[in-house]
């Protein structure tokens, strides 16, 4: 059994890891990032390669050093197909928007830990941590290829993805850590990316469409003009769906992809539910999606990757110059995600809820009467704002889903609460459970008005 001592241990080496090393090593600070992928294939991971917001990206590894994975600056809105209407919505996207290539974008934010100073450590997987008597996660437990390995840290942060074994091996009893965490609350997903000969006419948008059920979707987002990312997914509580077959079968419908030459594939899970409500314990952060940090409603999670991890980093520092790595002065980092992002995805949340109450065709005939520029602020602030004469346009272009119409706009009303009440979220551990105590009551209420099963 080999032993190895460092100021912060890391566990995956994807976006947030690779934030939080850089963030940290700066600072001076020995970091290990622990990866279960060889060094060929560290990076490698299954995305729909959209980024949201490439301009706003920590300054730990800067736009400047991942920018040539960018592989189309050209798009700017999202184009959701609707079958069963005959109909396509054009949606604007707000603010800097790009397709990369995901494998690509992977080594560079790799190298750009490294370059700060952060070691790695291919080839090896996680298998327990190391938790004294009082409850302080203090290290891991690992394998390289045969070889036991410990690795003993004033930190751990927990970048291992969704449904993290880790979170499996920590005893969280008596603390904060969200461990309201179930399958059913993810979406399963599979991904292609094709080349054609010709170029293809949408490569200035990211096409969305859904699938024959209400909780799967399918994507065509545009690497290049002729090389197209193409995947689907399903939530993890509906009938599975033959990822593969299923996404080959709606290939085959699109006459400018015939003939496509299939260059990769991968699958992997997703969260598509909000942010946890608390994703510290003592000596211990959880971050980018093994927290929830995904926006549930596009999938999304680049971005809020990587300030996870720079949040987390930065507290880290702080929790070791400090000497105290409690949970309570861990507790700014759920703050600082709450605030920048975390409201906002718990808000986007409640339209997942209230679409899995509907039969499908009400709802897309019911999305194709909404206005773009609406459909737009709810799906990237958590919320838009309805006036009378906006109300009397969409019930005319709805007629036959008033039902639904008037169900939505209660639910916004609901979602809107919600915003209001997470910007209240407490400064300190001891403000939390009354916090979460009313949080559920509006949840009970947003499940009362979309007769939503309960999510959580």
């Amino acid at each position: 059994m080999t032993t190895f001592e460092y100021d912060v241990a890391i566990v995956g080496a994807g976006t947030s890891g690779c934030y939080a090393g850089a963030t940290i090593s700066n600072a001076g600070y020995d970091v290990v990032i622990v990866e279960r992928k060889d060094e060929e294939e560290a990076g490698h991971i299954a995305c729909g390669d959209a980024l949201k917001g490439a301009n706003k990206f920590p300054k730990s590894i800067p736009k400047s050093e991942i920018e040539s994975s960018f592989t189309n600056t050209d798009v700017d809105h999202g184009r959701f197909e609707i079958p069963q209407e005959n109909a396509s919505l054009d949606i604007p996207v707000p603010g800097e928007l790009a397709v990369i290539d995901r494998w690509e974008y992977g080594r560079q934010v790799i190298d750009g830990a490294e370059r700060a100073g952060a070691e790695f450590h291919y080839d090896t997987v996680v298998q327990d941590v190391l938790q004294d008597d009082a409850g302080r996660v203090h290290g891991l437990k690992a394998v390289k290829q045969g070889e036991g390995r410990t690795y003993e840290a004033e930190v751990v942060l927990d970048g291992a993805g969704a449904l993290s074994l880790l979170q499996d091996k920590v005893d969280f009893e008596g603390t904060t850590f969200d461990t309201n965490v179930r399958y059913s609350q993810f979406s399963s997903a599979y991904r292609e990316i094709i080349e054609v000969d010709e170029p293809v006419e949408w490569s200035d948008a990211l096409v969305i469409k859904p699938t024959k059920r209400s909780a799967g979707y399918l994507w065509y987002f545009p690497r290049t003009p002729t090389e197209i990312n193409v995947g689907l997914g399903f939530q993890m509580n509906e009938e599975p769906m033959e990822l593969v077959k299923d996404l080959r079968d709606d290939i085959s419908q699109q006459p400018e992809l015939q003939g496509a030459t299939v260059k990769d594939k991968l699958g992997a899970a997703l969260p598509t539910r909000r942010p946890y409500d608390s994703a510290v314990a003592p000596g211990y952060m959880a971050i980018g999606d093994s927290a929830g940090h995904v926006n549930p409603i596009s999938g999304g999670g680049i971005a809020g990757a990587a300030y996870a991890g720079q949040y987390a980093g930065e507290k880290a520092i702080e929790a070791i110059e400090e000497a105290d790595v409690s949970e309570a002065n861990l507790w700014e980092y759920n703050e600082r995600v709450m605030d920048h992002y975390g409201a906002r995805y718990a808000a986007l949340d409640v339209y997942n809820i209230f679409a899995t109450a509907y039969d499908l065709d009400d709802l897309l005939g019911l999305l194709a009467a909404m206005p773009a520029e609406k459909l737009s602020d709810a799906l990237y602030s958590g919320s838009a704002n309805v006036g009378l004469g906006l109300k009397l346009q969409v019930l005319i272009k709805s007629f036959g889903h008033w039902d639904t119409l008037k169900n939505l706009y209660d639910t916004k009303k609901l979602a809107d609460r919600l915003l209001d009440h997470y910007e209240t979220y407490p400064s300190s551990p001891e403000g939390f459970a009354d916090w979460q105590r009313k949080r559920d009551h509006i949840m009970d209420d947003i499940y009362a008005e979309t007769g939503a099963e309960a999510k959580y």
